[in-house]
């Protein structure tokens, strides 16, 4: 049997340091990678807004615009920029058109949630709900489907409702982890997902 090598002195309160500069770095990788591809995917918005408004004023002219973009851009970057894709984008920046009213806490997978709720005041309050209680984008996504907005407008006991709703939270949530979303291609950062997901694993 292999004996066990004593402890190196301080072993312990070296090991815990590296791993938190190591936990430290991930969080500010996945909060970098996430606010750089909400502010590419706004800015692909914009450009696609303007790019409309100086051309016919027509749905077909729109449709025309995002099926042509997505052919060229999914021909150099992938499926990450099909007309779907740039369908959201373009809804995302029509929806938050002032970028100083876009959260950096959000990801683009929360925005896209969030583009669901067609009622302004809703969107508001699962945007503040989702920064305040630090929820995932599956609790996001749960809650928009409970609707529990319409459920709190409905009820006289809104506390009550919004306790059950904590207790739920911390249950159903899974720990968050650090891989990028795989869908999140990017013209502004085609290969961040990949390359930060490889360098992760070498840590």
């Amino acid at each position: 049997m292999n004996e066990q090598l004593p402890t190196t002195p301080g072993f312990e309160q070296t090991c815990q340091r590296i791993k938190t500069i190591l936990a430290e770095v991930r969080q500010n990788a996945y909060r970098a990678i996430n606010v750089a591809m909400v502010t590419a995917y706004w800015e692909i918005g914009r450009i696609t807004v303007e790019q409309e408004q100086q051309g016919q004023e027509r749905a077909e002219y729109g449709k025309g615009l995002l099926v042509e973009l997505s052919q060229r851009l999914t021909a150099e970057f992938g499926r990450g920029d099909d007309r779907y894709n740039l369908g959201e984008m373009r809804a995302f920046y029509l929806t938050y058109p002032i970028w100083d009213a876009v959260r950096p806490e959000l990801s683009w997978t929360h925005y896209r949630l969030l583009l669901r709720a067609e009622n302004p005041d809703a969107r508001r309050f699962y945007e503040n709900e989702a920064i305040n209680a630090r929820w995932s984008t599956r609790e996001l996504e749960r809650q928009i489907h409970s609707l529990l907005f319409e459920r709190l407008a409905l009820s006289r006991d809104r506390e009550g409702v919004l306790a059950l709703t904590k207790r739920a939270t911390k249950s159903n949530n899974p720990p968050t982890s650090s891989k990028i979303p795989t869908s999140w291609n990017s013209p502004a950062c085609p290969r961040a997902n990949d390359t930060l997901n490889r360098t992760w694993s070498r840590l």
